[in-house]
């Protein structure tokens, strides 16, 4: 069986699309060709390209069953079969993944799954999030054979393949990263942020248009990216992917990188990519760090008037008025009873009503859609009418899904349940409620938790649109060697580099750096990396001493005592993404912490813990007093993916460096005076755990709504210094460690 990337036909119109087709015929008219997506020979509204993108959706979803309908409701995951171990579940061509699994399980959903041409053709599903690391011929070779499955069908809506962001460094994480090592790398999203602080905004434009050419070039067309997110607590698991902590400067990336992402200032273009801007209203607002995906952290706490509109909606309005194709809502609910009055944007009280964001009709109609003026579609975060039903956990699955849909949501992630949908439909044409006199769920109408023709049309609309700007309905296929070309660029990996070196913050320096000249010549240098796993960090030092002998010439020694220098490479780590720590997010760089549990409503218990964030932590002390004692000085780099505490680290360094999954050789360029570190942090890092502290109500001493370089203002007196400050991490140089500080050299 050819595939279809053997099997495509283009057709060149002249000042107009390229038609791309596989197996349906294409109309001429007018001295131009459009794409036969029915195979009827009509050149129907919806076919015609030129029409606007709005008017050719409302046309076909018009025409649309309800069952099409629905499968346009649902996104979830699927794998290749080209990376199917079993090639006995995968189609013809190898391409596709043809396994059936009766209870497939993920940490949003429990459901039975089938095969890829089942689910495009029989459940009409035309969202599919890939999470694999293919290489970029192969990823086209496998979107074009979706894509003439789903040609096949009767109306041949083309299929929107999304992806987490693909072009950061540092490992793969489930959510954050799902490419690392396949398009060109550049630092994690806070490098890019502090990178931008010390070197200005422009780097961003560089930093979007890479995105927009390689994703385009092997079919990706709908990027689930980027964070809007303020970083207010410390302790969210999910800094990692934020901009920071800094309102203004994340506003700023915001606006730079979705039409820089999507092709234009207005909105989606045939040569972008569409970008879904998350977590509305603000995910950073964590109560003490706990993440919504498990329930713990099933609360925004707004413990500071007025900080949703001051730090949280900033960079959504940003988002909104710049034309992102989609917002996601997060999982979490606002917790009234623990948070002060928060406010519109016409400075009206915001009603705190305790469902989940994406059931929430304030947040998603009133203050979304009304006040910020959102055209585009929202896409609820994966498990919301599963695990993550935050509110209304007393609904059943097909009431879930309705009142989703008529809250607002349009596309719903991390699930293919056309069965719930499709029962939720069948309630409301047949009066469910109404007529059979089934009794409501409290607090709930009939409409809420039907699925109306309506309701569905419009979803359906909404979602089409943005395939029809895309230009998906014209040509969704790509050509796999040039896909390989553009991922290949030089001038796209030389530009990631660059923003490595420029991401680099010096926090201290005491005549260290850099390494360059009389301060290296004769010297013998130390090299140790540390990691949680020691066994991890044991192979990447042996790894980096090779590579610091044979490409950068340098001495070794094999031990602290007899080295001149010391360069150590610290890089912590902290709890699960997807689960509950037994307390709360450790930030100290530590081994074999005693810490405190906390109980089921996340207050401080009774009992411990050990924790570990960084395997042979009391090593860095050791190492520092036997370079110390030969008159010799130690280097400490940390990736900093949380805020952490470095108390365990720069009393004992003489020069310390902070990276954000920046790749090793532009930490030794800066190192060893190449270039220059130029970076300032886009995160304050707290002093120690007693700014973290969380007395018997659950409440945190340091605000969780408020960022860290104005957490000050709220702690109490009695833990601030001669300068007013209690929060940021005060060097032995006198120098706090707050946003937009860095040093030079």
């Amino acid at each position: 069986m050819n595939k279809a990337t053997e099997r495509i036909r283009y057709y060149q119109n002249e000042n107009g699309p390229v038609i791309g087709v596989t197996v349906k015929p294409v109309i001429e008219r007018d001295g131009r060709i459009f794409k036969d997506h029915t195979g009827d020979g009509l050149l129907t509204a919806w076919k015609d390209w030129r029409n606007t993108p709005a008017d050719r959706a409302a046309s076909l979803a018009a025409e649309l069953s309800p069952e099409e309908k629905i499968g346009l409701l649902f996104v979830n995951t699927r794998k290749m079969g080209l990376l199917q171990e079993d090639k006995t579940k995968v189609d013809e061509t190898g391409l596709l993944d043809e396994e059936i699994v009766e209870q497939d399980e993920s940490i949003f959903n429990v459901e039975k799954t089938y095969g890829t041409t089942y689910t495009i053709q029989k459940m009409g599903i035309r969202h599919l999030i890939f999470r694999q690391n293919p290489q970029a011929a192969d990823m086209a070779d496998w979107i074009n054979q979706l894509n003439q499955v789903a040609e096949e069908t009767a109306h041949g809506i083309p299929m929107v393949i999304t992806s987490n962001s693909r072009n950061e460094n540092g490992e793969v994480v489930f959510g954050m990263n799902d490419a690392a090592g396949v398009f060109p790398a550049w630092p994690g999203t806070m490098g890019i942020a502090a990178a931008v602080k010390g070197n200005g905004p422009g780097l961003v434009d560089t930093f979007a248009e890479c995105i927009r050419r390689e994703w385009d070039a092997v079919g990706l067309k709908k990027g689930y990216m980027y964070m809007a997110d303020a970083m207010t607590d410390p302790r969210w698991q999910r800094t990692y992917g934020t901009f920071g902590e800094d309102p203004a400067l994340i506003t700023e990336m915001i606006s730079r990188l979705v039409p820089g992402i999507q092709g234009s200032e207005s909105g989606v273009t045939p040569e972008g990519v569409a970008v879904t801007i998350k977590h509305f209203p603000g995910g950073g607002a964590r109560e003490n760090g706990f993440d919504p995906h498990y329930e713990q952290g099933q609360w925004n706490v707004y413990q500071t008037e007025g900080s949703l509109g001051d730090y949280h909606l900033p960079a959504f309005k940003a988002a909104v008025e710049k034309k992102a194709s989609s917002i996601m809502p997060y999982y979490a609910k606002p917790a009234a009873k623990k948070s002060l009055p928060q406010y519109d944007l016409s400075s009206r009280p915001v009603p705190m009503t305790p469902v989940g964001f994406a059931f929430n009709r304030f947040f998603i109609q009133d203050l979304l859609r009304e006040q910020m003026g959102f055209t585009g579609y929202v896409n609820s975060d994966s498990g919301i009418t599963n695990k993550m039903a935050w509110g209304v956990e007393e609904l059943d699955g097909p009431s879930r899904v309705a009142l989703a849909v008529n809250t607002g949501v349009d596309l719903i992630s991390g699930s293919l349940d056309v069965g719930a949908a499709m029962e939720a439909y069948e309630r409301w044409k047949h009066g469910y409620y109404t007529e059979q006199g089934h009794p409501v769920p409290e607090g709930y109408r009939p409409e809420q938790l039907t699925l109306s023709e309506e309701a569905l049309t419009r979803a359906a609309a909404r979602t089409l649109e943005e395939e029809f700007a895309l230009g998906l309905f014209e040509n969704p296929y790509r050509d796999p060697a040039k896909a390989a070309k553009v991922i290949a660029d030089r001038d796209h990996w030389d530009a990631a580099y660059d923003v490595h070196r420029k991401s680099m913050v010096l926090l201290k320096d005491k005549g260290v750096l850099p390494l360059a000249g009389q301060r290296l010549d004769g010297k013998r240098i130390y090299v140790e990396c540390f990691r949680k796993d020691g066994k991890a960090a044991a192979d990447e030092t042996e790894k980096l001493r090779e590579s610091l002998a044979k490409d950068r010439g340098l001495a070794l020694a094999e031990n602290a005592g007899e080295a001149d220098l010391a360069l150590l490479f610290i890089s912590p780590s902290s709890g699960e993404y997807f689960h509950a720590t037994s307390g709360y997010l450790e930030l100290d760089i530590c081994e074999d912490k005693e810490v405190t549990d906390v109980d089921g409503l996340g207050r401080p218990a009774d009992t411990f813990h050990r924790e570990t964030t960084l395997a042979g932590a009391p090593r860095i002390r050791e190492i520092a007093g036997a370079v110390h004692q030969n008159g010799g000085k130690v280097i400490s780099c940390v990736n900093f993916t949380l805020a952490w505490m470095v108390g365990n680290v720069e009393p004992y360094s003489d020069a310390l460096l902070a990276g954000f999954d920046t790749c090793t050789d532009a930490l030794l360029d800066v190192i060893l005076g190449i270039c220059r570190p130029s970076g300032r942090l886009p995160i304050t890092l707290p002093k120690n755990d007693a700014v973290l502290a969380v007395d018997k109500d659950g409440v945190c001493v340091s605000h969780n709504d408020v960022p860290g370089f104005v957490k000050d203002r709220y702690m109490p007196d009695s833990m601030k210094d001669e300068n007013g400050k209690a929060y940021a991490y005060r060097d032995e140089m006198g120098n706090y460690y707050e946003m937009d500080f860095g040093l030079s050299c």
